[in-house]
């Protein structure tokens, strides 16, 4: 196994083997808080730089009511707003993606607005007594970029700029060229699941599940999966593979076609690694490609998981059919997962079900809920408040660490 250069957290001696109690799962106002103190407050991928490469190419995002635009403006620079008309409030585009040709058009009353953002007109202006187009431009959204992909973030948080919260994974993504990573032919994958968000990443962050419940992967690299924990709630999972014969068609046909890529570094060669960004996103490198995905929270009952894919730019063709035997694998880890994730989900409403109680393997599983708690403090509480109660209780159980601290 090719040594990884990263150096990761021990996993304790010690530790408290409890995850997250049942009721977190189910809690519509627990949501609520997790809606506002997590989803909107953290860093979310809305597609990379290449997605939108020419001025007025655009992407929409959505998440928890809010709705945001991400544009290459006429001068080349990409910005981000909300995707709201300040007349009315109505979406100045529909859809995940599209390109306008230097001016977007509200739909619902034809205000003008130039690929900057700033307004540049109005239906009927004799209609507005001294409207100053200076006031009503698009709202920014916050943006930044690392390594071609697109964060935005609603409203400010915890996590520093994306440069500094993802700096350990600079030489990797860096490695990987991801800067110059461009969209496959159908980049987007979606599908909704009725389960509670947590349920997919209780899942996704651990590999103690691999050897039985991913036959493809433990073929392929499951011998030397690893998990890599590092500060700031990061954590690097990596597979090296073909150092033995495999026994299914996809990993076999896999093994046997994909060229050797030279010119990743040798940690990176045959490996696939995914680096997790809390809460909701993992960025999946192999050496032919690389998508990122997210959990997409729509209720506590309900996620929709969401995928999209990138190739490496002068693709030959044998690179080419190794990242669709590649996408093969995934698509059926995938669809493993996916059960697992309703199984795990369902358990959550059972009488019988006791809680947690954590292998080593999923110390991982248990550092994101360490990370929910310390922001929301009322999933500590093993026994579940009164639904009104829930966010009275976390203001107190806040103000209780703040006055102790």
């Amino acid at each position: 196994m090719t040594d990884h250069p990263m150096q990761g957290l021990s996993v304790p001696n010690d530790w408290d083997r409890r995850g997250l109690p049942a009721w977190t799962y189910h809690s519509p106002a627990l949501f609520e808080l997790e809606k506002q103190k997590l989803f909107l407050t953290h860093w979310q991928v809305a597609g990379h730089q290449n997605d939108i490469p020419a001025p007025g190419d655009w992407l929409g995002f959505e998440l928890l009511g809010e709705r945001a635009i991400v544009m290459r403006g006429q001068d080349g620079v990409v910005r981000a707003f909300h995707n709201l008309c300040r007349h009315r409030g109505a979406r100045v585009v529909e859809g995940v993606q599209g390109h306008c040709r230097g001016a977007l058009v509200c739909p619902f009353h034809g205000w003008v607005y130039n690929t900057d953002g700033t307004l540049r007109g109005v239906s009927q202006p004799a209609t507005f007594s001294n409207l100053d187009k200076a006031k009503f431009g698009l709202k920014p959204v916050e943006l930044d970029i690392f390594h071609g992909f697109l964060f935005i973030r609603f409203h400010p948080g915890p996590q520093p700029k994306v440069a500094e919260l993802l700096a350990p994974y600079d030489a990797d993504f860096a490695a990987y060229r991801s800067e110059g990573l461009l969209p496959v032919d159908v980049p987007d994958w979606t599908t909704e699941l009725p389960v509670n968000w947590k349920s997919i990443r209780d899942v996704d962050n651990e590999g103690y599940h691999v050897p039985l419940a991913h036959p493809a992967l433990q073929d392929l690299y499951g011998r030397d999966y690893r998990d890599i924990y590092l500060p700031g709630d990061l954590h690097v999972s990596v597979g090296q593979f073909g150092d033995r014969p495999a026994r299914l068609w996809s990993v076999k046909q896999y093994n046997a076609v994909r060229p050797e890529q030279d010119w990743l570094p040798p940690h990176l060669r045959k490996a696939w690694t995914y680096y997790g960004l809390f809460p909701n996103t993992v960025f999946a490198f192999t050496p032919e490609g690389a998508q990122f995905y997210q959990d997409i929270p729509l209720s506590a009952r309900r996620t929709r998981l969401t995928a999209r894919t990138y190739r490496q730019p002068g693709e030959d063709r044998a690179t080419r059919l190794a990242r669709y035997l590649a996408s093969r694998i995934d698509r059926d880890t995938s669809a493993e997962d996916q059960q697992l994730s309703i199984w795990s989900d369902e358990s959550m409403l059972s009488s019988a079900f006791e809680g947690f109680h954590l292998s080593d393997l999923e110390w991982g599983l248990r550092r994101h809920h360490d990370a929910l708690r310390r922001l929301i403090p009322v999933m500590t509480l093993p026994e579940p408040p009164i639904e009104a109660d829930v966010a009275a209780r976390n203001a107190e159980l806040i103000g209780q660490t703040e006055s102790s601290g």
